[in-house]
């Protein structure tokens, strides 16, 4: 095992803060058998910005250029948090200065760049360097609990699923236009929000086979140009010159999985809703659902309760739930575990395997940029859909073969 590990992100908007702020708690959870964790970088061409993330979170220095990144010898591991049609340059880049690559949801902007990408980190992978994906949820207790109940039986065979994801960013029409709003059809609130709910999805239901009842809908079809930055969801200055909006604010589709069939809505201009992601999973004995406006609590109905108690009922997450036990300065039951939570053990699962800690010893990997191409393939294939008017398209089986495979991993429960 090296002595330290040398960290750097490139962005410094709110995703960006959120994987500095990881890196240096990742250290905090579990047992302490990582190796030193050096915060060296934050990379931003918006020096202010990124000057005042390096300060806030602790690292050393600020680099408006991510090829000073990828040229520097006291850094190891690089998150990629930018526009997504800039991680293809900046990812190759950083792999080819043989740097362990984690890369911000989806993979890029296109399925061409992002199939380049995953040759890259094949290349890279041969010479000893990961390059990652993260999907966050996958580290949320509630949603492994949820998979623990279907993978032991307890709620029977699975009938369907359902969830949606709604936030309310982009309901206002002062917000400024940024390339969050421009880009090809499915890359707007599907690309973004969705790219969620379709990698929880596969983890509860099994491998996605095909989707139909694709449907976008633009609700604010222009938007202001930005007076200076756009820094994440801000709204901020803008002049009176419009630009149109290329992408969609809202989606929905059908899908079949292994398991089940489900559905899928999404939505960024859901007013009242910033982050209210929420998915039920029905079976032949019983129910459970999630929330994200509650994540520390998942919702549980069995059909052999008695009758006159039957129904949801509360059950607060604790140290007998997956992910859980060892993972935070106070791991007893109804602490509490907030989105930013999940980014730390993002953060810790790919510095464990960077470090080359083994496999059975660590939490479950993070995904592979394999994952990442099947993800948007999913997405493209529900794009397809609402081009033809909701028909029915299939979507191609994920070639990295572990849709379906990451457990609840209990060997973390030990440490």
């Amino acid at each position: 095992m090296t002595s330290s590990i040398g960290v750097a992100v490139i962005g410094a908007g709110m995703a960006g803060k959120a994987h500095a702020a990881a890196f240096r708690a990742a250290s905090t959870v579990y047992s302490p058998v990582l190796p030193e964790i050096r915060l060296v970088a934050i990379g931003d061409v918006y020096a202010p910005l990124g000057q005042e993330a390096a300060k806030r979170f602790g690292f050393e220095r600020h680099e408006s250029d991510w090829k000073a990144i990828a040229a520097a010898d006291d850094i190891d591991v690089v998150s990629v948090v930018v526009a997504n049609s800039l991680h293809r340059e900046i990812v190759e880049g950083l792999l080819a200065a043989g740097k362990h690559v984690l890369c911000e949801k989806p993979l890029s902007d296109t399925i061409e760049d992002a199939r380049a990408m995953a040759d890259a980190a094949r290349e890279a992978e041969a010479r000893g360097t990961v390059a990652r994906i993260g999907f966050s949820y996958l580290r949320a207790p509630g949603i492994a609990f949820m998979r623990q109940l279907i993978d032991d039986g307890r709620i029977g065979d699975v009938f369907h699923f359902s969830a949606h994801y709604w936030t309310d960013y982009g309901c206002r029409p002062d917000v400024p236009i940024s390339w969050r709003y421009q880009g090809p059809a499915g890359s707007g609130a599907l690309g973004d929000v969705g790219s969620h709910l379709s990698y929880i999805a596969e983890h509860l239901c099994g491998g996605v086979q095909e989707v139909s009842g694709g449907r976008f809908h633009t609700s604010i079809t222009e938007r202001p140009k930005p007076i200076g930055q756009v820094v994440g969801h801000s709204r901020g200055n803008v002049s009176t010159e419009m630009s149109p909006v290329t992408n969609d604010d809202y989606a929905t589709f059908n899908a079949k999985f292994e398991r089940c069939v489900g559905s899928i809505e999404v939505s960024r201009v859901a007013a009242g809703h910033p982050n209210s992601l929420s998915i039920e999973v029905f079976g032949s004995k019983g129910a459970a659902r999630w929330s994200q406006t509650n994540p520390s609590q998942v919702e549980v109905m069995l059909h052999d309760e008695l009758g006159d108690l039957a129904g949801y009922r509360t059950v607060p997450l604790g140290p007998a739930h997956p992910h859980y036990a060892g993972g935070w300065a106070m791991d007893a039951p109804g602490v509490g575990i907030g989105q930013n939570d999940l980014f730390v053990h993002q953060a810790r699962a790919f510095l464990e395997e960077v470090a080359g800690l083994p496999e059975a010893e660590s939490l479950p990997r993070c995904k592979s940029f394999d994952d990442g191409v099947h993800n948007m393939e999913f997405l493209a294939a529900v794009a397809e859909s609402a081009a033809q008017g909701g028909a029915t398209v299939q979507v191609p089986a994920n070639a990295a073969g572990t849709t379906n495979t990451v457990g609840t991993n209990t060997q973390e429960v030990a440490r």
